[in-house]
């Protein structure tokens, strides 16, 4: 397919984070943008988190940007400086979608754990009724908590050496009334568990660490990460050597793609 050059009339859409060197949205969005035939491009922005206010504050004036998609570390810090948030995005108290309304308001949405159980479903991993492990109680972690909840997840563990992130991840189940499903601290036997998730940094940009020990899970057990760069992560290369079924960071973020052009109204009668 012959790709349409970039004109006056294109839709910038960027993706802001520190350091964007890992996104993966460039690319899978990118060419689902010019399959679609639609004029817009998406561009990553790197940007240091004392930039990201005065960044927003452009985008309120930005006649040919749909919005931002938002990635580590400024999901938080975005959720504090937009006008509207969902209901998820509100008791997240984070964001990775914001859309620029024509009257220059922005209004933000938080759809990685959406995104984290339509790659389950793809790869056929029933969650309701399972056991669940997550390393990392940020962002990430705390939309998988929201997510997994709702779909019927039977027990909830979270393990992070952040004091901060346990206390706001445990502050999340009681308001999301999720608080008898929920643990955090040490894991101490990950062989009673179904499902265990990497949601911290971990494991990114070629780091040979690991958030924990693939062969302490029983082998039926299904390994995700949420690291995209690498899309093999040590993790995950452990935990298929010891046979467990893996989904990848990847996978994580491309289930996003459709639901991040409805958000922005870039799919002609759809939307979010």
């Amino acid at each position: 397919m012959t790709e349409a050059p970039i004109s006056g009339a294109t839709a910038v859409l960027t993706i802001i984070g520190h350091p964007t060197r890992q996104v993966r949205s460039t690319t899978t969005l990118n060419a689902g943008l010019r399959r679609r035939g639609i004029d817009a491009v998406l561009v990553p922005v790197d940007l240091a988190p004392d930039a990201v206010p005065v960044f927003l504050q452009a985008l309120r004036g930005w006649h040919n940007a749909p919005g931002c998609i938002v990635t580590v570390p400024h999901k938080s810090q975005c959720a504090g400086l937009v006008d509207e948030l969902t209901e998820r995005a509100r008791l997240l108290g984070a964001v990775n979608l914001v859309r620029r309304g024509a009257d220059g308001r922005l209004s933000g949405d938080m759809i990685d754990g959406v995104g984290f159980i339509a790659a389950l479903g793809a790869n056929g991993f029933e969650a309701r009724g399972k056991s669940a492990v997550v390393f990392g109680a940020g962002a990430v972690g705390r939309a998988l908590l929201l997510s997994l909840g709702e779909v019927g997840v039977s027990r909830l563990a979270f393990s992070d050496p952040d004091a901060a992130n346990r206390t706001a991840l445990v502050d999340l189940a009681r308001r999301a009334g999720l608080a008898d499903r929920v643990s955090t601290g040490p894991i101490d036997d990950l062989g009673a568990f179904d499902l265990a998730v990497n949601a911290s940094p971990v494991g990114m940009n070629g780091e040979d660490r690991m958030a924990f020990d693939p062969t302490r899970l029983p082998r039926h057990a299904l390994v995700a990460d949420v690291v995209t760069k690498p899309a093999e992560t040590p993790l995950l290369k452990a935990a298929t050597a010891h046979g467990c079924r893996v989904q990848t960071g990847l996978q994580m973020s491309d289930a996003q793609s459709v639901m991040q052009l409805q958000f922005f109204d870039l799919l002609p009668g759809e939307r979010a």
